[in-house]
């Protein structure tokens, strides 16, 4: 499947091929935007107020956790949102609403960071991963061998690949697993249409600084299903103060459940509702300043020798607040060579297939409290995997520059392979 058209995204010229081998990149991989000015305003008053915690309300007033809630519900079509402490806490909640318990297993992908499969185990439950293909995606052939495996599958739509989701639900929906959708890369995302999160049971978003929305740690937790909702207000610390919700499921609903569903803390503060209210409100227009730099990212390193880039489907909207690409079948030595070579020129690269993990990089062999059997298939697209972040403090011009860097470097050790 060929690479989308990323000229229709952002039209400016290709940048040229070859750079100067001592240019070094002066920028910073790790520094976001700031928080927009009404976003800082919205933060001060709450401060200025001084009730911060989302249930402390005065007469008349809507907490600015309750009113997140009800806006992204709205953004994303959906009944129901629950804003939490993190993308983490937001999963662990969504599978023990789904009657995940210790001793269970979940089907997850082999290709994910280490928080989607410690959800599973902080829950005494373990992961069983499924393979990932080229396109960096869920491997299908070898979820529908894994289906009799669990009953639940915890979907990660790592670092913004969504794989086909018509396909995946009628091979879930067929075998009776519940799926629960990992948005954390995926925010303002789609698939034929549909929001990402929308397709399981439930969507779980996060809000930690490296994502779409930044209130430095939180997520958001979106589902129509009533029962499950319910469940997972009372799992976040609602006490009996559930009606002060405006994106949850009716009272009747929680009159059964309040009695038997434990209270595990884990609320979002009104001070990162008010945050992300007003960033969530330009969400459409950060996803299309991320897709020009992708764009131009794309374009810069397309045809290079001996790197591949991501097929990026006609039904996937996706949000590229990263990129990667895939040196297949190179030594490691190799890898480590343009990895080295491009940090020596300013530029930071992940690599999935390092032995130790490094950062925020590992993969389902380094996890091992969770042990699994080898998937050859997915550990040679592992091998290969080079990630980088891509904030929007850079400029066009800097990504330009950047994919001059990569493609040289590139260039240079294949060559001399």
């Amino acid at each position: 499947m060929p690479v989308r058209d990323i000229a229709a995204i952002d039209p400016r010229p290709t940048p040229p091929q070859s750079q100067r081998m001592s240019e070094i990149f002066k920028g910073s991989f790790t520094q976001q935007e700031p928080i927009p000015d009404d976003g800082i305003a919205a933060a001060l008053a709450v401060m200025q107020h001084g009730r911060l915690h989302r249930y402390n309300t005065v007469a008349g007033e809507v907490a600015e956790a309750a009113l997140l809630e009800e806006e992204f519900a709205a953004q994303v079509g959906a009944k129901y949102c629950l804003a939490v402490a993190s993308g983490g806490y937001a999963m662990t909640t969504a599978m023990r609403a789904c009657g995940v318990k210790a001793g269970d297993k979940v089907l997850t992908n082999a290709f994910t960071l280490a928080p989607v499969p410690g959800a599973i185990a902080s829950l005494g439950a373990g992961p069983v991963f499924v393979g990932v293909t080229e396109g960096l995606v869920i491997d299908l052939d070898d979820l529908a061998g894994k289906l009799d495996q669990a009953c639940v599958l915890l979907l990660s739509h790592m670092r913004g690949h969504i794989c086909d989701m018509d396909a995946l639900m009628a091979i879930c929906d067929g075998a009776g697993v519940t799926v629960i959708e990992d948005c954390a890369h995926t925010m303002g995302a789609s698939w034929n249409g549909v929001p990402s999160g929308r397709h399981g049971r439930f969507g779980c978003y996060s809000t930690q600084t490296y994502k779409h929305v930044n209130s430095g740690e939180g997520g958001l937790l979106v589902s129509d299903d009533a029962d499950g909702m319910a469940r997972a207000i009372m799992l976040s610390g609602s006490y009996m103060l559930f009606e002060r919700h405006r994106a949850a499921p009716p009272p009747a609903v929680f009159k059964d459940i309040k009695y038997d569903t434990p209270n595990v803390s884990g609320r979002m503060d009104n001070l990162r509702a008010a945050i992300l209210r007003p960033q969530l409100r330009r969400l459409g227009v950060q996803a299309d300043n991320w897709n020009a730099r992708y764009g131009v990212m794309s374009r810069g390193l397309a045809e290079t020798p001996g790197l591949t880039l991501i097929a990026r489907p006609k039904a996937e909207h996706f949000v590229a607040s990263s990129f990667q690409f895939l040196l297949l079948d190179w030594s490691p030595e190799a890898v480590q060579k343009v990895i080295a070579r491009c940090l020596a020129r300013g530029v930071e690269l992940k690599w999935f297939g390092a032995p130790e993990p490094v950062g925020f990089t590992s993969r389902y062999d380094s996890w091992r409290y969770a042990p699994s059997a080898s998937m050859p298939k997915s550990d040679r697209v592992l091998a290969g995997i080079v990630d980088m972040r891509l904030p929007l403090t850079f400029s066009l011009a800097d990504c330009a520059q950047i994919a001059g860097i990569i493609r040289a470097e590139v260039a240079a050790v294949f060559q001399a392979a």
